[in-house]
């Protein structure tokens, strides 16, 4: 699906509010097959929900947009975005992957820039893998561009794949917006309209990707998608490759090559531009994290907490930790120095001695049963009752300890 990736905005008065059990949090793409949601599931779950656009499905197309959302249960790996849930037949046709909370590559070239060499010969090992998922599962992506390509924290991820065929049975290839961001990517074998693509078309597409990363531009530009296609077909034309690294021409061009027979098998792909990492001094993984720092992470808005409901069961008043009555402790300062042996010794600072702590802590003697203090309280408050001896004597060490704290 085509669209701004990476901008989110909120939630339309016309936009539905939940779809196949997500709440819908914000809009986060849009393109020729729909609208593209945050949605959130009833267990916290975030994923990416594309609503498709009913004009866009017959009954034949929704059927083909069924069997494709079966072969995409069937794709793994790390670098594809998970299939999380469809349903075909509602009527608002709905497929959910995987929410990466980053930019399409589209968007970090414009803000950033092109990528230095280390971080585009990793993007595209890393893609030329996530290809070979995507093929070894019988599919092939046939869109393949920078709007369709996540970058994350934890690297690249392949998003829409097996959803452009569904575009290009429905849509014209007048309809601007849609299929002239494809061509700038697209094959001439495809260019032309042939159906029977193969794994080399995603390599091509591929070839114009690792292009645009590194220098800004695709290989064939023009003013109208038919002008760009013209070049793509045109054996005289060759790709412009201005500004590309000399390490990356030799296999971007044998990437782009006009004969699909000619081009490059993914495995190669990844083997030769490891080798382009290996010749600027790093490993594979730490071309990885450098690509990966460059990601900023997309922030998204958090739904509102909902109101704490009122406490079921009893009714019995929050236990409060450590808490004194303050009218016992100020009866207890109306009532003068204790008659405890050692009462009212002090330290220099006006704290209790250790003295007069051990004092408070003894037994009392046996002088019958304790009363509770039912004397009535200002304010009008209920009836306290004093606290305990250790407690007071807990209290007054906390607040020494407290006041002596360099924190």
């Amino acid at each position: 699906m085509r669209g701004r990736r990476g901008i989110v905005e909120p939630l339309r008065d016309d936009d539905p509010k939940e779809i196949g059990g997500y709440t819908l949090v914000c809009r986060i793409g849009s393109g020729g097959m729909g609208q593209v949601f945050l949605g959130e599931s009833v267990a916290g779950h975030r994923a990416a929900v594309k609503v498709i656009k009913p004009s866009v499905l017959d009954e034949d197309t929704r059927a083909r947009f069924l069997s494709e959302v079966e072969s995409l249960r069937t794709v793994y790996g790390p670098f594809v975005a998970a299939f999380v849930g469809a349903d075909a037949e509602a009527d608002r046709p709905w497929l959910a992957v995987e929410y990466v909370p980053g930019p399409d590559l589209r968007t970090l070239v414009a803000a950033q820039g092109p990528l230095p060499l280390a971080e585009t010969a990793s993007l595209g090992a890393l893609l030329a893998e996530g290809l070979g998922t995507v093929h070894d599962a019988g599919l092939l992506h046939r869109d393949l561009k920078p709007q369709n390509i996540l970058l994350s924290a934890y690297g690249p991820k392949l998003i829409d794949f097996g959803l452009a065929v569904l575009a290009e049975r429905r849509t014209a290839l007048t309809a601007t917006g849609f299929v002239v961001g494809s061509v700038l990517c697209m094959p001439p074998e495809q260019a032309r309209g042939e159906q029977l693509l193969d794994r080399s078309a995603d390599v091509y597409a591929l070839g114009a990707v690792l292009l645009f990363a590194a220098t800004g531009h695709y290989p064939y530009e023009g003013p109208t998608w038919q002008a760009v296609a013209l070049k793509i077909e045109d054996p005289a034309t060759p790709p412009d490759l201005t500004d590309a690294p000399p390490e990356l021409v030799p296999l971007i061009t044998d990437m782009l090559a006009l004969d699909p027979g000619s081009r490059p098998a993914l495995p190669e792909v990844t083997e030769r531009l490891v080798r382009v990492i290996r010749g600027q001094g790093l490993t594979a993984f730490q071309a990885k994290r450098r690509l990966t720092d460059l990601t900023p992470e997309i922030s998204v808005p958090q739904p509102s907490a909902p109101a704490p409901g009122p406490a079921t069961g009893t009714a019995a008043p929050a236990y409060t930790p450590a808490t004194l009555d303050q009218a016992a402790v100020e009866d207890d300062e109306r009532a003068g120095p204790s008659a405890v042996p050692g009462a009212g010794r002090r330290t220099a600072d006006g704290e209790p001695g250790e003295e007069e702590l051990i004092a408070e802590a003894r037994p009392p003697r046996d002088t019958g049963p304790a009363e509770p203090d039912t004397r009535p309280r200002r304010g009008g408050g209920a009836t306290a009752v004093r606290p305990s001896a250790p407690l007071r004597i807990a209290e007054r060490i906390r607040a020494a300890y407290a006041r002596e704290a360099r924190f």
